[in-house]
């Protein structure tokens, strides 16, 4: 492979798979561009369908109870003492690292290992997460193409992007929206219903305001592919496009089923990953840290929860996963599933007494969650879930109890017991306290 590739990872919020090159009825040409250029991955699924404790499995590759972020970094969750995530790797193998835009893995962005710092807004103790609006696809990518046209670089160097887009914005009436003033909607008409949500108007036009931030996305992107160009990077750089989790709706974003759990992974490498290769296998994204470090020629630690997929793009041996997790505890509430995936199969295990869907704030706040929410906030979820995604892939009839299905309901349910036991998951203990409950039961008066 020669000299150690430049490395820029571009990511997003709130996106699932909604891309033209996923065959979704919408315009992404720079996205799909990259994905001609290099290898897409068709069943790439996140460790958790919210933001920090997915983000923080992209760069630790290790699940959210393995690594601390059980849940959201602005509500006083932090990685534990000790996690490493891809700037301290490639710093220590002489990469520069940088960060643009977004990170929400860390409210002391210093503790990141960055060597520069490039964000004009970023979480920090008591700030709201409102701070990241600031990270809009269109100014962070400017940044990133003012970086690589003037050389503000040594090589290597490592680059994290983060889009602030699609996540929902918050309006003076409350709803929670895509900010349809500063993005071009479409028309709610035109748009293609999501599969596994009801074809109702409220649905419709929060898809149409949605799909303007989806340009925005595309748009950054191609900004920042040119100017790669421009600079002559194209063919000595490794860019990864993904996103942390599915779209900002019921059903989604917050769920474990896989509208929640889906997520977009492109990867361009000139030379070493053919263009235009699309692959079936299961992938998770604990996979992303392990790859960047096999294909840079670093030894890959034996506490990744992840394996790299370098041989799978290169033809050489490669042991597919049987079985992918996924979980979820805190967000804005308490919602604790651990959850199994086959080619074939979702097992989801529920932990608490649960409404039928948890709707995250924002999605419950929206046009969407208010056509919903009064089916979807019944009590209660069963315990357990299975799903034949080959009969019903929206994941909409559950079998966990019918007669032919109990082999695959014991198996599965097992496999997932001993992998929460392999990772020492605390969940097997009892309930888990919010993030910031020592410091709750600290201020108490006492004697």
């Amino acid at each position: 492979m020669g000299a150690r590739p430049d490395v820029l990872l571009i990511h997003c919020h709130d996106l699932g798979r909604y891309l033209g090159c996923y065959g979704v009825d919408v315009e992404t040409p720079a996205i799909d561009r990259l994905a001609a250029d290099g290898a897409l991955f068709e069943n790439h699924f996140v460790t958790a369908p919210q933001c920090t404790p997915s983000r923080g499995s992209l760069m630790t590759g290790r699940y959210p109870h393995v690594n601390g972020l059980m849940g959201l970094a602005h509500t006083h969750w932090e990685l534990e003492d000790g996690e490493r995530i891809i700037p301290h790797y490639l710093s220590d193998a002489g990469y520069e690292t940088h960060l643009f835009g977004l990170q929400h893995i860390s409210q002391d962005t210093d503790t990141l290992g960055y060597d520069h710092i490039h964000s004009e807004g970023n979480l920090y103790p008591g700030v709201s997460p409102s701070v990241h609006q600031a990270n809009r696809a269109r100014n962070v990518s400017a940044v990133v193409a003012s970086f690589l046209e003037r050389g503000g670089f040594e090589d290597p160097f490592f680059a994290s992007v983060g889009f602030f887009e699609c996540h929902r914005v918050e309006e003076k009436t409350g709803r929670f929206g895509f900010d349809a003033d500063h993005y071009d909607a479409d028309d709610p008409d035109d748009v293609r219903p999501l599969p596994y949500l009801p074809d109702r108007r409220g649905i419709r036009q929060d898809l149409a305001e949605m799909r303007g931030m989806v340009t925005a996305i595309d748009d950054g992107v191609g900004t920042i592919l040119t100017a790669l160009e421009d600079a002559g990077l194209a063919d000595e750089t490794l860019v990864i496009f993904t996103t942390e989790h599915g779209l900002a709706f019921p059903r989604a974003k917050g769920s474990c089923y896989d509208a929640g759990l889906e997520a977009a992974l492109v990867v361009s490498y000139p030379g070493v990953i053919d263009g235009g290769e699309r692959y079936e296998e299961l992938l998770g994204n604990v996979d992303v840290l392990p790859t960047i470090l096999e294909l840079i020629g670093l030894e890959v630690p034996d506490d990744l929860n992840g394996r790299s997929v370098l041989p799978l793009v290169t033809d050489g041996e490669y042991e597919p996963h049987e079985h992918l997790f996924a979980e979820m505890t805190w967000h804005d509430e308490y919602n604790p599933v651990r959850a199994v995936r086959t080619e074939r199969y979702k097992y989801v295990r529920n932990f608490w007494q649960l409404p039928q869907v948890y709707l995250a704030r924002d999605v419950f706040a929206s046009e969407a969650g208010r056509e919903v929410r009064e089916a979807y906030s019944a009590p209660f979820r069963p315990y357990e879930e299975l799903y034949d995604l080959r009969a019903t892939p929206q994941e909409d009839e559950n079998v966990a109890l019918e007669p032919r299905y109990q082999d695959v309901r014991t198996e599965l349910s097992r496999r997932l017991y001993e992998w929460m036991v392999e990772t020492d998951d605390p969940l097997l203990e009892g309930p888990i306290a919010p993030g910031n409950y020592d410091d709750e039961i600290d201020s108490w008066p006492h004697e």
